[in-house]
């Protein structure tokens, strides 16, 4: 016997689908027809702003109010320009800039962006409070360490987009900054108390809510406190009593990438997982970027027989939807400033954050080493670095950990060297290349990953721009006086 029709529709109408390619194939459009809620796009969907263009005009035609989702958080997570890096720091580099109103303007910038190409929503900001210098899955994608200034810097990125007609999605509730595991790979736990977590951890999601965003992500994080051995995405105590009852959020409540292994593993599969995040007080169901049409309709199977055996009730999905509908009309009827997107912006503020320890002197054609650093999955294979910007200096990359100091400097001859890595505190083996190259040779540090306290003995300057796009990249070389 095949799906009761309308009980499909119902559970097609919590789903955030994805399809391969940069063409939606038709099985992609013809679910949208079907009731399904809309997709989100990835790298692998995007060739270039024309053909982003004709697949959101394309997906359009089958459903007029799909959602059309992104993770476009600007600096180390861009889906628009994964080919180069991101035109936009991230927001380690707004938040020590401090310039509540350039993070509103940047954000609006890739609204403007976004809306143009036919996107209508964007899985941003990151508004989780980095407390954990070894978080190997937020870092620069947070506004920084400090909840207050975490919390006016959120707020402003949500005003700044949501101007541009595009829906704010602020992640990942209840705060993915204190845990040194990666939920893609596993299920991290926050051992703290409520209390301790409304200081720290939940003050950015109060101002989102208070600034309007339209939407909020869960965290695929176990908080022992709150959700005891399950992820927050399967805890009604964290979605309905916490984000609904005490912080007053209205809108819709879009969970994390169901295909992860922080919310797989700990429900038996993608389809349990949808149940289970319904179930919780979820609305709208990511299940991921690996996505077929057998996938979707397993899902969808999966929420009509757990509708059929009483695990979900009719009217908790259908609430579901229905948030998933409003979340879909605002966007139809959002009203867009007159603002266009703004990369030179972008480019500006990324200058603006560059800090330098030390003296940038006696930097004539230095040897630039890139030390490798594995991209996280939310990262993607996205390029970064000084290379793309210099001036005719040599760049040569290499792994920290399997790379001779002495080798180094026999390369470098009389030439300064620029070290440049991302998270150097915790790079296995590159504190002691740099401590070993520091001790007798010129060297200067560029550090554009999570700016830890960390700083290494012996060398002549420390630059940290907070973060690794393009922009950040352009600034660094600039301010070592290498760039074009």
């Amino acid at each position: 016997m095949g799906l009761d029709p309308g009980l499909r529709r119902l559970a097609l109408g919590t789903l955030l689908a994805a399809y391969p390619g940069p063409v939606p194939p038709d099985w992609a459009v013809d679910l949208l027809t079907e009731g399904l809620a809309g997709h989100t796009l990835f790298g692998t969907n995007v060739h270039d702003r024309e053909q982003v263009a004709a697949s959101t005009a394309a997906l359009r035609a089958g459903r007029p109010d799909v959602l059309i989702a992104i993770d476009e958080e600007g600096g180390d997570v861009t889906r628009l320009a994964h080919a180069t890096g991101s035109p936009y720091p991230g927001n380690a580099a707004l938040g020590a800039i401090g310039d509540v109103a350039l993070t509103r303007r940047v954000y609006q910038s890739i609204g403007a962006e976004l809306a143009a190409l036919g996107i209508t929503v964007n899985l941003a900001p990151t508004v989780d409070v980095n407390t954990a210098d070894d978080n190997p899955v937020i870092g620069t994608r947070s506004f920084g360490a400090d909840p207050v200034r975490v919390a006016a810097h959120s707020a402003a990125a949500v005003t700044g987009l949501q101007a541009a007609g595009v829906a704010a999605c602020a992640k990942h509730f209840p705060g993915h900054g204190a845990t040194v595991t990666d939920s893609h790979h596993e299920l991290p736990t926050v051992d703290a108390p409520l209390s301790l977590l409304r200081q720290r951890d939940l003050p950015p999601f109060a101002a989102v809510v208070a600034a309007g965003a339209r939407a909020v992500m869960t965290a695929h994080i176990r908080v022992p406190a709150l959700t005891g051995a399950d992820p927050a995405t399967f805890s009604r105590a964290v979605l309905v009593d916490l984000l609904r009852t005490d912080y007053g959020f209205a809108g819709a409540v879009i969970t994390d990438a169901l295909e992860m292994k922080g919310a797989a593993v700990a429900a038996g599969g993608v389809g349990p997982a949808a149940v289970r995040a319904l179930a919780a007080g979820a609305d709208l169901l990511c299940i991921g970027a690996k996505v077929d049409a057998q996938l979707v309709e397993r899902v969808a199977a999966e929420i009509v027989d757990a509708l059929t055996d009483g695990r979900l009730a009719t009217t908790r999905v259908e609430q579901a939807a229905g948030r998933a509908a409003e979340l879909a009309a605002w966007t139809r009827a959002a009203v867009r400033s007159s603002a266009t997107e703004d990369t030179e912006l972008g480019y500006a503020a990324a200058r603006r954050a560059v800090r330098v320890d030390g003296v940038l002197t006696g930097l004539d054609r230095p040897l630039v080493v890139q030390l490798h650093t594995e991209s996280t999955i939310a990262e993607g294979r996205v390029p970064w670095g000084l290379g793309p910007h210099l001036d005719g200096v040599p760049e040569i990359r290499v792994i920290a950990a399997e790379t001779d100091a002495a080798r180094l400097r026999e390369l470098a001859g009389d030439r300064p060297i620029v070290l440049v890595g991302r998270h150097l505190h915790r790079l296995p083996g590159g504190p002691e290349l740099i401590a070993d190259l520091a001790a007798e040779h010129p060297v200067t540090v560029v550090e554009m990953g999570w700016p830890a306290q960390w700083r290494p003995a012996g060398v002549r300057a420390f630059v940290t721009t907070y973060g690794a796009s393009h922009a950040n990249g352009r600034a660094a070389a600039e301010v070592l006086g290498l760039a074009r």
